[in-house]
């Protein structure tokens, strides 16, 4: 394949990253890394560095669009960004004591981990309408928005807070890890164990992952694995499709979602634990 070649079938799977990502919360890199590794055989730490840029990218493109129609409870996502920004650090110079099929490996086991929560709560659409949960009472981490498909509001309250805060700082060093924007986690995080709405829910990780990446995006930097060759047409795809889907989010209903999430989850770990183990 020319480098032309290369670069521009790069650019057009980073599209459909960016537009999957960005619908459910995960950030591009949750098909970056194992595209690059598994098509294009470039080593993973390399794609981990690429899908990290591309995770920013997807944040970007997608945060504003989801702040203007409400859907991203900024309050939430700054409060559990303490968890995950630590992890982020965490991770990032984790990343050089583990060998690449145990990234692999770890990789599937977390989305696998992620498909299983989300289909298990797949018929449960309740939320709470009152919280004893202090912190989230203290800092008025409840939210609502309007939801497009449904032509009415939702309002919600927030709970879970700490147990919130401890897998946001599993994710933060997942997200280093493995070069995802960790929304594998945090999006079913937030949407379990903290009861805020799958819609909410990923525009708040789409929020998030940025901050996160970027805390360990500097690291990659400085260690050489990151490759603009490589990264720049990752970016640019990526935030493409992420401005498309931020569009879409609020007019498709909540189960449609969900089943995305869960799909997208199941495929790309089948494929990364295939080549942990191989």
């Amino acid at each position: 394949m020319s480098p032309l070649d290369f670069i521009i079938s790069l650019g057009i799977i980073s599209v459909t990253a960016g537009l999957l990502g960005s619908l459910v919360g995960l950030g591009g890199g949750i098909i970056i890394v194992p595209v690059l590794t598994l098509l294009y055989h470039i080593d993973i730490r390399l794609a981990i560095g690429a899908s990290i840029l591309s995770v920013i990218a997807t944040s970007s493109g997608a945060a504003v669009t989801y702040v203007r129609e409400r859907l991203t409870n900024l309050r939430a996502g700054m409060f559990l960004e303490i968890g995950t920004t630590i992890g982020a650090v965490t991770g990032a110079y984790v990343t050089t004591l583990i060998s690449g099929n145990e990234l692999f490996v770890l990789f599937a086991a977390v989305l696998i981990y992620s498909a299983l929560s989300m289909f298990l709560k797949r018929n449960q659409d309740t939320m709470l309408t009152t919280s004893n949960d202090r912190l989230a009472n203290y800092f008025n981490l409840h939210g609502s928005y309007y939801d497009q498909s449904k032509h009415h509001e939702v309002t919600y309250k927030v709970a879970g807070t700490k147990v919130g805060l401890v897998l946001m700082y599993i994710a933060g060093i997942i997200s280093a890890l493995l070069g995802v924007g960790s929304g594998a986690l945090k999006v079913p995080a937030m949407d379990i164990a903290m009861h805020i709405p799958i819609k909410a829910s990923a525009a708040t990780s789409d929020f998030m992952i940025g901050v996160t990446a970027a805390a360990s995006a500097g690291v990659y930097f400085a260690r050489g694995q990151i490759n603009p060759i490589i990264a720049a047409p990752i970016a640019i795809g990526v935030l493409t499709g992420a401005v498309i889907g931020s569009r879409l989010l609020n007019r498709v209903a909540p189960r449609y979602i969900q089943a995305l999430f869960i799909l997208v989850l199941i495929v790309v770990s089948v494929e990364m634990l295939q080549r942990g183990l191989s």
